[in-house]
């Protein structure tokens, strides 16, 4: 394909510890073409495992272009380096080929915090925003997207910082606060110790907060003091998929 072909349509795919879920997404506006789709995430978690399910929500979407999974993994060069909440048989595979593969299309595979920096970039919160931009998940840990005037820089792992002797997703993730039973003002303030570091190791002109915990952002944001601005993420639940059909649209265009 040509480089100044735009690609119109990708499917994107977000594969978490617990679910997949895959949808059309529509890449001039980042809306979901068709309804979101969701499964359990398979146990063992195994790359054959993962990549039938991912290949039976393609095909259900009658699916045969180009698409591009969020994986909660260090992707370098479609190879994942680590496993985080899927099987540790993920190490060292070729998830580019594994999805390739099993769905007969051409699929990229990125990062997932990476993946939902991308569509806050370009469709969200930092839509247009110039400088530095750090995307943070906060979930079961901490996932980190870094951003310097709209291009990625793949593959950081902010979440593990260390931060009072230990990883900081251990302190400041969301899970964190479930598990402690720490009220938002109580976490708010692990978090602003949190973002304080990263504050001044990156000197970032927007931090983007995301995971689900940025459905409740009114309850724990505005008790943020930071000089960085500090905005919710817009796509919410979507990102992971709107940013992986995105980087696959993209890297066909390279």
């Amino acid at each position: 394909m040509p480089t100044n072909t735009k690609v119109a349509t990708a499917f994107g795919v977000d594969i978490g510890g617990s679910g997949i879920k895959a949808a059309i997404v529509d890449l001039q506006t980042g809306e979901l073409l068709t309804e979101r789709r969701k499964y359990l995430t398979p146990h063992p978690s195994t790359p054959d495992a993962v990549a039938e399910l991912v290949a039976r929500l393609v095909t259900e979407a009658n699916w045969t272009g180009l698409v591009g999974a969020a994986f909660p993994a260090v992707i370098k060069n479609g190879i994942a380096l680590t496993a985080a909440n899927v099987d540790e048989s993920w190490i060292g595979a070729d998830a580019d080929a594994v999805f390739t593969k099993a769905t007969g299309c051409d699929v990229t595979v990125l990062n997932d915090a990476d993946a939902a920096g991308l569509a806050e970039v370009r469709y969200g919160a930092a839509k247009g925003v110039p400088g530095v931009v750090l995307l943070l998940t906060f979930g079961t840990g901490i996932g980190s997207g870094l951003f310097l005037d709209g291009q990625l820089v793949p593959n950081t792992e902010l979440g593990h910082l260390e931060l009072g002797g230990q990883d900081a997703e251990k302190r400041a993730a969301a899970s964190a606060r479930d598990n402690e039973g720490l009220s938002y003002k109580q976490w708010a303030k692990r978090v602003q110790r949190y973002l304080s570091h990263v504050e001044h190791l990156f000197n970032p002109d927007l931090f983007v907060v995301g995971g689900g915990v940025s459905k409740a952002a009114e309850k724990w944001v505005p008790l943020l003091e930071l000089r960085t601005p500090v905005k919710p993420a817009e796509l919410l639940n979507n990102a992971g998929i709107v940013g992986a059909a995105l980087a696959a649209a993209e890297r066909r265009s390279e």
